[in-house]
């Protein structure tokens, strides 16, 4: 099982960037999928998940409008595209499945570097 992100980088505050997570070894469309991030010195949070139709999105509060997760699974890829971004998302954020079935079996990407200067 591979998920395998991209995308990350260095941008200024109000600028944008676009997650992707391409997955491998995994049914994709039977996993609901997520993106978590995690900052220096903080615990690990959800910051927005999609259920593996795609219909049902939710996010955290801080990022409502702001962040759009997205799927394709014919693709067996997950996508995050953040706008009007802020130096409190910089984090390394991090792309989890969640099997539908059994839901203690989970699978993680090694993560990408977000950075937003100010």
């Amino acid at each position: 099982v591979q998920l395998v992100e991209s995308g990350g980088g260095l941008v200024q505050a109000g600028g944008s960037l676009r997650l992707s997570c391409a997955a491998s070894g995994i049914t994709f469309s039977l996993n609901t999928m997520g993106w978590y991030r995690q900052a220096p010195g903080k615990q690990r949070e959800l910051v927005a998940s999609i259920t593996n139709g795609g219909r049902t999105t939710n996010y955290v509060d801080s990022v409502k409008g702001r962040f759009t997760i997205s799927r394709d699974n014919a693709k067996k890829t997950l996508y995050l595209q953040m706008n009007s971004l802020k130096p409190e998302d910089t984090a390394v954020y991090y792309c989890n499945a969640r099997q539908i079935l059994i839901s203690s079996i989970e699978h993680w990407g090694q993560g990408t570097q977000v950075t937003v200067s100010s």
